[in-house]
């Protein structure tokens, strides 16, 4: 990530937290154009992006003659399932303080499943992680994370794996996921995951199978992620086209 796309990304995070808490909390429109440029410190194209980025995003809807209403139904979301979030700020968002519980790393061959979802062949070496996240150190999210290991071109320590996946794919192997394919269903917790997740056997969870590719749509690693219930209340926004 070069510093250019950096610099946006945290003026980004600046104007989503001002609207949520900050100056434009309490107000139902952001400033023009030319006094947020000034306010921010940034050219009037890179205000534009950002702007367009939050209004796909649903945060702002910007109307010609009336300027950029701020949708506060929207801000107040704690976990939208239809943006990409860390768990450890799914978990903070959600106002519980986050941490990382056990993480565990080992060396398999692909099986069918894998091998198919990101188009390897079978028996290819890959590298598993599992992370255990926890919400005020309740069991909250457990999460196996797939990558082939050829990709892996820097040495790796436990440091690394506390880090969300992101930050390991982008350190450790220059990998930049561009999106996701995702399948949700709800699933009964049987005996190794309500060990792990401190629940009955049978609870219900959330559970999410995901594939992320690359720009260029090759696939570069997939995820079994198990939501804990009674913790999160996932939200989708959609559009009407």
């Amino acid at each position: 990530m070069n510093a250019h796309t950096s610099h946006t990304k945290a003026i980004r995070a600046q104007l989503l937290a001002d609207m949520r808490t900050g100056e434009y909390a309490h107000c139902e429109r952001l400033p023009r154009e030319s006094v947020l440029c000034v306010k921010l410190g940034i050219s009037r194209t890179q205000l534009r992006d950002i702007l367009a980025s939050l209004e796909r995003e649903g945060f702002i809807t910007r109307r010609h003659g009336v300027g950029t209403i701020i949708n506060r139904h929207v801000l107040n979301v704690h976990t939208r399932m239809d943006i990409e979030v860390e768990f450890l700020d799914m978990i903070r968002q959600n106002g519980f303080t986050p941490g990382v519980e056990a993480i565990r790393s080992w060396e398999e061959a692909a099986d069918e499943k894998t091998a198919a979802q990101l188009q390897l062949p079978e028996g290819t070496p890959m590298l598993r992680v599992s992370r255990l996240c926890t919400a005020d150190g309740r069991p909250a999210i457990y999460c196996e994370d797939v990558i082939e290991k050829a990709l892996i071109r820097e040495d790796y320590t436990e440091k690394d794996l506390k880090q969300p996946i992101f930050h390991f794919l982008q350190r450790c192997c220059g990998i930049y996921p561009y999106l996701d394919l995702t399948d949700l269903r709800a699933v009964p917790a049987d005996e190794k995951l309500a060990e792990i997740l401190q629940l009955p056997v049978g609870a219900p969870l959330l559970y999410m199978e995901e594939v992320d590719f690359d720009i260029d749509g090759k696939p570069v690693f997939c995820s079994a992620e198990y939501f804990a219930d009674g913790i999160f209340h996932h939200t989708v926004m959609r559009k009407k086209l």
